[in-house]
């Protein structure tokens, strides 16, 4: 929108001009001319020094230097880094001691970014010399009333949803209360934070009085975040948390799951998939403010229509599955599960203890241990020898022909999925010949076992029709190391330690420990997970852990 460029408001400056010189030709004063070219010379002089945002030597040249030179100051910082043209299209000499000028402006913010506008001012003669007569508007009419102006970047609305793979919404934007406390308004911190920790435990027990005193003692006398509350549960709790002391409510806008059931470090990645195809979609707004800050209106730009719906690779009622797995642990656990056929990734859990270490399920390291046999096998092949005799580097090279230690570009992912000897992945880690030189993610992991089942290295994707790229060869496997590998998995599955698991259909997998820690891979139809437990209790507990992922799947859907 061009308000103040608008061919109306040109007409009616340029006549009103005209009307003044008419006046000023009748009066005939010699004055007029003996000064025309003193005072014109200001106006020009005032808009080559505003061309160059020389803000303080353009407000020597009016009537007011210390105000304009505020204005001007604002003007240029809020609308950097846009470059102006002030060109003066008229100048008319009134008498003596003062003159009219008229001026076009085009501001251009970057390609097909242009605001133009046309304006008109005063120049009078002062004890000091010729001087512009100084109001906001002889630089921009919007900015009477002690108004600022802002370029920012517009976003569109409403923002794109997320859905799952079945087309269900997955994430909405949805007003959270942001639960605050203010230490500046504490008299008694340990009563206040004891007193918080009991309002908010029927839906954070977790969060405790000390807990919160801690993040007081950390925050150098700023407000922290002791919990983030959806509008039902904050109808309920409000009345409690209100009487708190220090207690301040802030609602934000967010993008979260629209089954509160459903939780998942996947969430944030969308978040960041959503929040790209805003960026990619937003425009551009010149923004006007009042003293108070309050917007007063928007006079130049462009927003465009939101992105498309992000369509999410997550299945919900898998992923509902696996979180229900992943909480039986008393120990950090994690699952990540991928349909090989297509590379998405379908369900990613992982519980509160391996939560406390950030997005383990798809940045944690660990040894891979006793399924290194897998990367054995690979190698075996490839090199015409016995499994035990490959060496470690042979195995660290054929993990990375099952993904493990490739760098896949997912968008919107944070992921690593696996660092090997011999500098190959993220990082060089130690050759000592067995499993443990190998560290895999549970990702690197279920992206592993997918391409087992699919016979072919997949790129994983967490949005349909966005897989991960990478500089790796994503070639098939070699018929025979692909018999090898689904038959370590079918012999796995008789193993003592995989009998929780056996009684399901089509399943087959390997269970192995790796120091003090589990695995589990498993292929299930179009179906590849990995789980990975720290501390196990036994060498079945992972199998234990995929019964109930399997057991939960089955079940009705509530």
């Amino acid at each position: 929108m061009d308000v103040w460029g608008s061919r109306r408001f040109r007409l009616r400056s340029a006549l009103a001009l005209v009307g003044v010189a008419a006046i000023a030709i009748a009066m005939g004063s010699c004055g007029v001319h003996e000064q025309r070219n003193a005072a014109e010379a200001v106006v020009e002089r005032f808009t080559e020094l505003l061309d160059d945002r020389d803000y303080s030597g353009a407000a020597q040249l009016t009537s007011y230097p210390a105000a304009a030179s505020a204005t001007l100051k604002q003007m240029f910082e809020g609308l950097d880094p846009g470059t102006v043209d002030y060109a003066k299209t008229q100048f008319i000499a009134l008498d003596a001691e003062s003159g009219m000028y008229s001026m076009d402006v085009d501001w251009s913010f970057g390609e097909n970014k242009e605001w133009r506008y046309s304006l008109q001012g005063n120049v009078r003669k002062l004890a000091i010399g010729w001087r512009i007569s100084w109001e906001p508007s002889v630089v921009m009419p919007p900015l009477q009333n002690n108004r600022t102006v802002r370029l920012v970047r517009t976003l569109p609305a409403p923002a794109p949803k997320v859905v799952d793979i079945a087309g269900a919404p997955l994430m909405t934007e949805q007003n959270i209360n942001v639960v605050k406390l203010d230490p500046a308004r504490i008299a008694d911190p340990v009563a206040a934070t004891d007193a918080l920790a009991r309002a908010i435990e029927p839906v954070a027990p977790l969060i405790t009085g000390p807990a919160l005193m801690q993040q007081l003692a950390t925050s150098q006398g700023k407000p922290i975040t002791a919990v983030n509350l959806r509008d039902g549960d904050f109808e309920i709790l409000e009345p409690d948390l209100v009487a708190v002391p220090g207690v301040v409510i802030e609602k934000q806008p967010r993008l979260i799951s629209a089954d509160r059931r459903v939780w998942s470090p996947m969430l944030d990645a969308l978040r960041k998939v959503q929040q790209e195809s805003q960026e990619a979609h937003s425009g551009w707004g010149v923004q006007l403010f009042e003293p108070d800050g309050k917007f007063a209106g928007q006079v130049a730009g462009y927003q465009g229509p939101p992105g498309p719906d992000i369509a999410a690779t997550m299945d919900q009622r898998l992923q509902r599955a696996a979180e229900d797995a992943v909480v039986s642990s008393a120990t950090p656990a994690s699952i990540v599960a991928i349909q090989p056929s297509s590379g998405a990734v379908v369900a990613v859990a992982q519980n509160s203890q391996a939560s406390e270490h950030g997005p383990v399920a798809f940045t944690g390291l660990y040894p891979v241990g006793g399924t290194s046999e897998l990367f054995r096998q690979v190698a075996s092949v490839a090199h015409g020898k016995p499994p035990q005799e490959v060496t470690g580097q042979e195995a660290a090279d054929a993990a990375a022909l099952l993904g493990v230690g490739v760098d896949f570009q997912v968008p919107g992912l944070d992921e690593v999925t696996g660092r090997l000897p011999g500098g190959r992945g993220a990082e060089q880690v130690s050759q000592n010949g067995g499993g443990d030189a190998i560290l895999a993610s549970p990702f690197g992991m279920a992206i592993a076992t997918a391409a087992v089942a699919r016979g072919a290295l997949a790129p994983p994707m967490i949005e349909v029709g966005r897989p991960g790229a990478t500089d790796a060869p994503l070639g098939g496997l070699n018929p025979e190391m692909v018999d090898r590998l689904r038959g370590l998995l079918r012999d796995g599955t008789g193993r003592p330690e995989f009998a929780s698991v056996r009684g399901y259909r089509d399943v087959s997998g390997l269970a192995a420990t790796a120091g003090a820690d589990g695995w589990l891979l498993a292929t299930m139809g179009d179906l590849a997970f990995a789980i990975h437990i720290d501390a196990v209790d036994s060498g079945d507990a992972t199998a234990r852990m995929a019964a109930r992922l399997l057991q939960s799947l089955a079940a009705p859907d509530s």
